[in-house]
């Protein structure tokens, strides 16, 4: 493929009929798949084939659905751009020479290109929202604990989930109606009462919601994006829909406080690659505490390598208090002030992305520009609530998403309102 969305193709047999009878999913690298190869796009994993299917797996087959193959993604789901694989990177379908967003870009680019309607995708900070935004496609972040986590390689338990991505709502909500609902191996998973997850939700009607603008989420946000947003909220209005400005000032500290959380819990979960317990095994000789560096030093990539160090930097002693403690307040009153705005509101609003697509290349070696990137997208993820990217386009014709955001367990809200562009 040209635009290189696939690390592997398979046609798995079905081992069932239902919802997805006959329909291909592509499934993002670090979803265990039995008997095909998942790397998490890293050479730490490359060769590894899992024993088991993850449960979404499990429930797509059941439902039918066939597994066509993996898809490229930024290397243990850390990037912005899918320019992180050790596999190489992913172009964009629907903007040649440009990124196609990540982490879950090969996913997004293989429903961008036709080559799939569906597929699963996983988002830690906006790593469906970001792709789904960049290559024109739908993506859904559920709710934390909607969709089992089970068979995913873990990155930050406490922030990343499983979701659909597709090249049309109908598509977006029978996908998430197959893998969600509660698992008994992931104890984190739950079955709202009276939640709707459903296709019955693609109505292309609203109920007069009242959608709220959070200011913050508009600061430093592009021209053409801006553009783009301001016509959609436009046609929100003139589909039935209040739009109304509000403000959410603990946005300020999101980004800073997701980083802390993610890198600290990557730091933790990435230990257990030493090359003896899972991972690259070199012929590395030498001293224990030698051979495990050389090992982890050859099997990570630069931006893997950076997280974990930041993230053990800021767990040592000394320094917990003074940074992960403190990450941990902010996202307190990241939820606090999420729940106090919801009783305002019904949802609310923002660009997905502040900028068009990136050129390939452009930047790659510019960490805190990508990490700046995710300022509209990881507060999603620090308050466990579910969003939905839908796709539109800048006035240069390039794809750009608009987010709209849901109190917890939500996603039918989510579904309709965007059922309506």
């Amino acid at each position: 493929m040209t635009h290189n969305a696939f690390i592997s193709r398979q046609q798995a047999a079905p081992t069932g009929s239902g919802k997805l009878d006959g329909i291909s999913v592509a499934v993002k690298d670090n979803i265990s798949t039995a008997g095909i190869e998942t790397t998490c796009g890293s050479a730490m994993l490359e060769g590894y084939v899992p024993p088991y299917d993850a449960t979404v797996i499990e429930r797509i087959k059941e439902a039918g659905g066939t597994v066509t193959g993996k898809t490229n993604m930024d290397e243990f789901g850390m990037g912005t751009t899918t320019e992180t694989s050790a596999f190489g990177p992913t172009e964009n379908p629907n903007a040649p020479g440009r990124v196609p967003g990540g982490s879950s870009g090969g996913s997004a680019a293989a429903v961008a290109s036709g080559d799939v309607r569906i597929a699963l995708g996983s988002d830690t900070g906006g790593s469906i929202r970001c792709p789904a935004a960049y290559c024109g496609v739908y993506g859904l972040k559920p709710t934390y604990g909607r969709v089992s986590r089970y068979g995913l390689v873990a990155y930050a338990n406490s922030l990343e989930q499983i979701g659909p991505m597709a090249a049309d709502i109908e598509g977006l909500a029978t996908l998430f109606e197959v893998i969600c609902g509660r698992d008994t191996r992931d104890a984190t998973t739950v079955d709202p009462p009276e939640a709707v997850s459903d296709s019955s939700t693609v109505t292309g009607e609203l109920d007069s919601p009242t959608i709220g603008i959070p200011t913050e989420l508009l600061e430093g946000v592009d021209e053409p994006v801006a553009t783009a947003f301001d016509e959609a909220m436009t046609h929100l209005e003139a589909v039935g829909a209040t739009v109304t400005e509000v403000s959410l000032p603990a946005l300020e500290v999101a980004v800073q406080a997701y980083y802390v959380i993610a890198m600290c819990e990557a730091s933790s979960n990435l230990a257990r690659y030493d090359g003896v317990r899972y991972g690259h095994a070199g012929d590395e000789t030498g001293d224990w505490n030698s051979v495990f560096a050389d090992r982890r030093s050859v099997g990570f990539g630069e931006e893997v390598k950076r997280r974990i160090l930041l993230g053990t930097f800021a767990l040592s002693a000394g320094y917990q208090e003074r940074y992960y403690k403190q990450a941990q307040d902010a996202r307190r009153w990241l939820i606090a002030s999420f729940d106090a705005l919801f009783d305002e509101v019904d949802l609310l609003a923002s660009p997905t992305m502040p900028t068009e697509p990136f050129p390939l290349g452009e930047t790659i070696d510019d960490p805190m520009r990508l990490y700046k990137a995710d300022r509209n997208t990881v507060p999603v993820n620090l308050a466990n609530l579910p969003a939905i990217s839908v796709p539109t386009e800048s006035p240069r014709g390039l794809p750009v998403g608009i987010q709209l955001i849901a109190p917890a367990f939500s996603e039918d809200q989510l579904i309709r309102v965007a059922s309506t562009f």
